[in-house]
């Protein structure tokens, strides 16, 4: 048992879209401050079920989800999405960038969003300048005010971390964030995702189906397992 205080702690978690039908249930899940770990389980396990509560976008049916102390179910839907935008960095599947802006502007956007994460930036940096040092510290330097629709999609992909990174919030999920790239380009993220991670002392969820990633993390957990009644 970790001394650490719980990024992510789930008891008795019972969820379903329409009564009477349950996709997810989990007695119980604790993940450390600071704990790189990895969640793997085949598609209908309830990866994306999970993910959504943890975020808070889905509210359980039963039991308690809290993130970084936090029962965020006990929270008005606008404090909800502030305290996700605040403490959560979100990497997706499909990167979710905005295609108008520039790779300095997709990155900064948390910070400008939410007045919290934009106090967190150190060392004396804007927005901007944080924005390029992650850039530059994910090998992305040559592309500040370059629009992201010219990027490839490895270098979407960074900036898509870049973003989740910036204002160092205190968790990072990446859902299925390598699915799209090739043994060679997967292996440079996940190097330079988790050096980026450890820098800002940040928790990693990282789910995926591709059970050979996670020989790389602190922990493995398999949702199959964990999960008791079977979902999406």
């Amino acid at each position: 048992m970790s001394d650490r205080p719980a990024a992510i702690a789930i008891e008795d978690l019972v969820f379903g879209y329409r009564p009477g039908r349950e996709v997810l249930r989990l007695d119980t899940l604790t993940v450390a401050a600071g704990d790189r770990v990895f969640l793997h389980g085949p598609s209908g396990s309830g990866k994306t079920t999970l993910l959504g509560l943890i975020a808070g976008v889905l509210t359980p049916t039963e039991g308690r989800v809290r993130i970084l102390g936090q029962d965020l179910a006990t929270l008005p839907s606008s404090q909800r999405d502030g305290y996700r935008g605040t403490h959560i960095g979100y990497l997706f599947q499909l990167f979710n960038l905005i295609p108008y802006l520039s790779v300095t502007e997709n990155i900064a956007l948390p910070c400008r969003l939410h007045a919290k994460r934009r106090a967190r930036i150190g060392g004396g940096l804007d927005i901007a300048s944080e924005a390029e040092r992650l850039a530059v510290r994910l090998e992305l330097g040559q592309f500040l005010t370059t629009p992201v629709t010219e990027l490839s999609v490895g270098q979407q992909q960074r900036v898509a971390a870049a973003r989740a990174l910036i204002g160092a919030p205190e968790l990072i999920i990446a859902d299925e964030p390598t699915s799209a790239l090739d043994t060679d380009l997967r292996d440079r993220f996940l190097e330079l995702l988790f050096e980026c991670c450890d820098e800002a002392k940040a928790t990693l969820l990282f789910v995926s189906h591709d059970l050979a990633l996670g020989t790389r993390f602190h922990r493995v957990l398999s949702l199959p397992t964990l999960n008791t009644a079977g979902g999406r």
